[in-house]
């Protein structure tokens, strides 16, 4: 169980703690052990010490690995291992990840053959992601304009009656969920950063379009102030269903992403408005999500506090406990208000304590309430190189702006 509130780290011990993070464990790891050098792009089944489990594609993946790596190239330093190693997931997925309808499966064989096709756009998505990282890191035209008509496709997919198959019977029930507007926005903002690079601005306006969009959607729809919760699935009118399970579901792990995407809009845009709708996010979602007897963010929560019906409601996933650290470093950096300092050395504190791997790399995935990890696995066809590093990498460049500022919140 958890006791007091950790004290927070000074500055300069989280920024290099999380530079280090990033360069010499979480990278290395996956360059080492996950990138396929025979077929292209990565394999991420893979056990603690790095051996392959499981030799099928996450499609998901090879966007997203490619999408870091592309970044650091722009962000950090244009290593030439890294641009091949994103060049390497992006011709991986032009070679093999796109079905003849245009759309993306979501796992293939290790050398490209399809295994599974899903209804969704994620593949999409983060194809975009790295096809846009890559475009910037290597001043790729050609991959830039791909990574726009994919975006654009995806967004039409998503914005259709028709576009996605529904789960449920639409005549009893349509819903709609958050996940949509969510990956449309936090993909965008990739895409846009991307094309700024290039200097291509009819590209950003169409981009922003898409921002603008997903960023009404969350606010009129999944932002609801009579609950002071981010609800995860509501009708498709934007109507809450509040006499059903999946009507009351909040996923924690997601808003608090999402909450982070929002400020991070706000800041590139200076639109104060949008910093204060993801600081209201965070600071519901903490006060459902956040685990006080053992700390750590939990998986699912009922709105109204009713049962949770997904078996694995009280687990502690690695992702929300990175969407967390950053999302309450950035809230503490927007306002200096300690309590959001406090939070950031809780989720800080309790996720390094319980899934970071000291002896041999990188960090466990998934942990019972109590922290206890459920197995010791690095990576699977959801688990890979993506909200880790992308934690990393995200609150080292706040704390080192904070600190080149005379380390005073903004």
């Amino acid at each position: 169980m958890t006791s007091s509130a950790p004290a927070p780290l000074p500055l300069e011990t989280l920024r290099d703690t999380y530079r280090d993070g990033l360069l010499a464990d979480c990278v290395p790891f996956w360059l080492g052990h996950g990138l396929d050098r025979e077929h292209g792009g990565v394999l991420t089944c893979l056990d603690r010490d790095g051996s392959v489990y499981d030799s099928d594609k996450s499609v998901w993946f090879q966007g997203r690995f490619g999408w870091l790596l592309g970044t650091l190239c722009t962000d950090v330093e244009p290593r030439e291992e890294w641009l091949a190693g994103c060049r390497s997931c992006v011709e991986f997925l032009e070679r093999h990840c796109f079905d003849t309808d245009g759309r993306m499966f979501f796992i293939v064989t290790r050398d490209g053959r399809p295994v599974r096709k899903r209804r969704y756009v994620f593949s999409e998505m983060f194809a975009v992601m790295a096809f846009a990282a890559y475009a910037a890191a290597a001043r790729d035209g050609t991959r830039a304009a791909a990574a726009l008509d994919v975006f654009q496709r995806a967004c039409e997919r998503l914005a259709s009656p028709d576009g996605i198959e529904p789960k449920l019977v639409t005549n009893t029930r349509a819903t709609a969920g958050f996940g949509g507007p969510m990956i449309v926005l936090g993909t965008g903002q990739a895409l846009r950063a991307a094309f700024e690079r290039l200097g291509d601005e009819p590209a950003v306006a169409a981009v922003n379009a898409r921002i603008d969009a997903a960023l009404e959607a969350i606010q009129t729809r999944f932002v609801r102030p009579e609950l002071e919760a981010v609800l995860e699935t509501v009708l498709a009118d934007g109507t809450p269903f509040l006499d059903h399970a999946d009507g009351r579901l909040v996923n924690p792990g997601h808003a608090i992403e999402g909450a982070w995407f929002v400020m991070q809009e706000g800041i590139d845009r200076q639109d104060r408005s949008l910093v204060d709708l993801g600081l209201t996010m965070l600071r519901w979602t903490w006060k459902l999500g956040w685990d006080d007897e053992f700390g750590g963010i939990l998986y699912f929560r009922d709105v109204l506090g009713k049962p949770v019906t997904e078996y694995w409601h009280d687990m502690k996933f690695w992702w929300p406990q990175n969407e967390a650290v950053i999302a309450t470093l950035m809230a503490w950096d927007q306002t200096g208000d300690e309590t959001f300092r406090t939070w950031h050395a809780q989720a800080h504190a309790w996720a390094f304590e319980h899934l970071a791997d000291r002896e041999q790399g990188e960090w466990y995935g998934w942990a019972r309430r109590d922290g206890t990890p459920t197995h010791h696995a690095k990576g699977s066809l959801w688990k890979g190189p993506f909200h880790l590093p992308r934690m990393h990498l995200v609150c080292w460049q706040l704390l080192e702006c904070r600190l080149a500022s005379g380390g005073q919140p903004a």
